[in-house]
């Protein structure tokens, strides 16, 4: 065995990380189905916090989930982790998002390839890098991970399958049927009408619309379509947000304008699956928007203009007849949401909801 590759004939074994927020995992994806997509088929293997470990086991191109315990994990954490990664006896290591931390669990390892992108000192530790300069937002994010992804193929001497293509979850539609059954009962929704899901909170890190612009926008989509033929609009909300999506919803319920909560889901994973049945999502550049992406569902993402988090570095891996973008115009404050132009997003999603409905009726 080289340090390069596995035996000959043998699958090899890959650990993947992306150990940081939803958005950034479900943006790896892409990238995890370029490596399954090899030949020989590897193993592939990801470390991921407990948080997004649910996403990852649904995940269809993963087959093995380790947990990370974190910066903040005691060092009898720290040795389990090490101990687990060594017993694996994995051939490479892609680190998609480098830290001094995990370059140093790969280095103690023993793992022969480690592979990260050419930023920070951390990069000390592995012995393959790529430069990529990210900050200057010139690509998506997740093509950025499939660069990765091919170079680490192409250093393992592995053949590159097919290039993946949108859906990176494939979920059949069975189950998406299902789910659009299941919202039907729990809401008494119209399934012949474009169900349009709003995500108005931030996760913490992204900026968003405010909830009365959220409100204003779903107020100017049902001005421009005729009567009976508005959207179902559902308001969905992770952990702590609930406060959020009850501003959105008051004004409009003050309007006359039906709007839904989400019920309660169990956990991540059950969460994720029902935004399968949106035909349209509606949020910041957060996690819910990224699944989104992943299931192919249409998006509309709201983005601030700051250079390393605009529309096209964290654009979503959808197919890009799905995807509308809006950010705050040229002048404007990085983070000024305000300056968004609601009026006209408005037209553009009621125009998306329009010709999708006119999809939909063709035999």
């Amino acid at each position: 065995m080289t340090a390069t590759s596995a035996a000959p004939g043998a699958s090899s074994r890959l650990l993947v990380v992306r150990n940081d927020k939803l958005g950034d995992f479900m943006l790896a994806w892409p990238a995890l189905a370029c490596l399954k997509a090899a030949h020989p088929v590897p193993h592939i293997s990801v470390l991921v916090p407990a948080y997004t470990a649910p996403m990852a086991r649904l995940c269809p191109w993963i087959d093995e989930v380790l947990i990370d315990p974190g910066e903040g994990a005691d060092r009898i954490a720290r040795r389990r982790l090490l101990a687990e990664v060594k017993a694996a006896r994995f051939d490479a290591l892609l680190t998609l998002f480098s830290t001094p931390r995990i370059g140093w669990l790969g280095w103690r390892a023993g793992i022969p390839l480690r592979l990260t992108p050419a930023t920070k000192w951390a990069q000390l530790f592995y012995n393959r890098r790529v430069v990529q300069r990210r900050s200057r937002s010139e690509k998506p994010e997740y093509r950025y991970n499939q660069e990765l992804a091919e170079a680490l193929l192409a250093a393992l001497g592995l053949a590159p399958g097919a290039g993946p293509e949108p859906p990176y979850w494939p979920l059949p539609e069975s189950e998406r049927q299902a789910e659009r059954r299941r919202l039907t009962e729990e809401l008494g929704l119209d399934p012949t009408r474009p169900w349009c899901f709003l995500h108005g909170g931030s996760g913490g890190s992204a900026v968003n619309l405010a909830p009365l612009q959220y409100a204003r926008l779903v107020l100017g989509v049902d001005a421009r379509i005729a009567d009976g033929r508005q959207p179902q609009w559902v308001l969905t909300a992770g952990p702590g947000e609930e406060a959020t999506a009850e501003a959105i919803q008051i004004p409009l319920l003050d309007a006359s304008v039906p709007v839904y909560r989400l019920p309660t889901r169990e956990g991540l994973a059950d969460f994720a699956r029902s935004l399968s049945a949106a035909d349209l999502f509606i949020a910041g550049s957060t996690g819910p928007l990224h699944i989104a992406g992943c299931l192919d569902v249409a998006t509309a993402g709201f983005y601030p203009a700051r250079r390393s988090a605009t529309p096209l570095r964290w654009q979503t891996c959808n197919r890009a007849q799905h995807r509308l973008a809006f950010c705050p115009p040229e002048g404007a404050g990085e983070q000024d949401m305000t300056s968004i132009d609601i009026a006209a997003a408005a037209d553009r999603i009621t125009g998306f909801l329009i010709s999708h409905n006119r999809r939909e009726a063709q035999p």
